[in-house]
């Protein structure tokens, strides 16, 4: 009796054992066949078959879209990797170009994204499944769910807009009752040696500003920017585009140049002269991912309301 005890016991450990090790291998097997697993992504120039959960994606543009749904990337672009608001999500990932073919090669991407203008395509292709955008395309909201749906994110996507579009739309109520119904807005910003003002889907805060909070831009804006997202101007011409109040990015990287806010031209500015110029930085209101849109937001809501 005692032999036929321990034989049975003997059975079922090695029973066991086995169930244990199949289970490890359906384990096995099933995580493989997730990393293996591919979707059909609609692309601007058609469908790409793409990873089903990408591990390993190099952003050669729209990296702050993606690391905003917790998804990391192994390579960022330098101006997404120069924003004090994003420097925390991305300081992990390369810095890399379209013209760094050698080390994006060396990331071993599973997926690279980036603009319509992205130079060495074909080169990219070769190395992963390449997603390119054209920017002025999407408004922001279609942009941010293109992101999302690459990375499984697009549900997530969905709920923030919402959210913070109804957080956006009140704070303009707020901000409308208090400075007017008719009172103008005026985005602009300097780069290099030249001054820019902005419409209403180019960053720099312009999306919430005209398309959720419902302010007015100068008609001079509306009439040069609106179509084409920017519009440069002089010095000397820069007063005709500000309207009641001023959100200037102020750029100092680089060859630009801000010794004309010191000029009597600039300073003369009503919006300026009257204390309604509020100046932002511009590496962190470059973009308009959800991180950079709650950072704009909150701003605006300091600077108009007092919040």
């Amino acid at each position: 009796k005692t032999w036929l005890a321990l034989l049975l016991m003997f059975a079922l450990v090695l029973s066991a054992c086995g169930n244990t090790n199949n289970g490890k291998k359906e384990d096995n097997a099933s995580s493989s066949k997730n990393e293996k697993e591919t979707v059909t992504f609609q692309s601007e120039n058609g469908p790409v078959e793409i990873p089903a959960h990408p591990k390993r994606i190099v952003a050669l543009w729209g990296a702050p879209y993606i690391v905003a749904f917790g998804v990391p990337v192994v390579g960022a672009d330098a101006w997404s990797k120069a924003s004090p608001v994003l420097q925390d999500k991305l300081k992990d990932a390369e810095t890399v170009s379209e013209d760094d073919i050698e080390k994006i090669i060396s990331l071993k991407p599973d997926l690279i994204v980036g603009l319509s203008t992205t130079k060495n395509i074909d080169k990219l292709n070769k190395i992963a499944p390449t997603i390119t955008f054209t920017y002025e395309k999407y408004n922001y909201r279609d942009l941010i769910l293109q992101y999302a749906k690459l990375v499984n994110k697009e549900d997530e996507a969905k709920k923030w807009i919402k959210d913070f579009q109804q957080r956006a739309q009140e704070a303009g109520k707020q901000i409308r009752a208090k400075i007017g119904e008719n009172a103008t807005v005026t985005v602009a910003e300097n780069f290099g040696k030249q001054l820019y003002v902005y419409g209403q889907n180019w960053g720099r805060g312009t999306e919430i500003l005209y398309q959720e909070m419902k302010l007015k831009m100068p008609k001079a804006v509306e009439e040069h920017a609106l179509k084409p997202g920017y519009y440069a101007v002089s010095l000397e011409a820069l007063p005709q585009f500000v309207g009641d109040y001023l959100i200037f990015c102020k750029y100092t990287e680089g060859d630009s140049d801000t010794s004309f806010m010191e000029t009597n031209t600039f300073k003369n500015i009503p919006a300026v002269k009257n204390g309604r110029m509020f100046v932002a930085d511009s590496k962190a209101f470059y973009f308009n991912d959800p991180i950079t849109l709650e950072y704009q937001l909150d701003f605006f809501k300091k600077h108009f309301l007092g919040q």
